[in-house]
């Protein structure tokens, strides 16, 4: 480990826990990136069953509303 890591690691333990929960999650994507695997966080576990269940359940969004959704994020 880089000296530069290491004293990052060590100031990580006084920041909010939100701002250290954003480094996890960034931490996460690099390391899908290197090894090609993404592996769920339990509360995405719980939202991709909710979506299914909603599937099931015949719910879904009107294609007015995804049109809002792509146009509010620019594509």
């Amino acid at each position: 480990m880089t000296s530069a890591a290491r004293d990052l690691l060590e100031e990580i333990e006084s920041w909010p826990k939100e701002d250290q929960d954003e480094l996890v999650e960034i931490a996460r994507e690099i390391k899908a990136r290197r090894t090609g695997t993404y592996v769920m966080t339990d509360e995405e576990r719980a939202a991709v069953r909710e979506g299914l269940e909603q599937a099931r359940r015949g719910e879904f969004v009107s294609d007015e509303e995804m049109e809002a959704f792509w146009k509010r994020h620019g594509v």
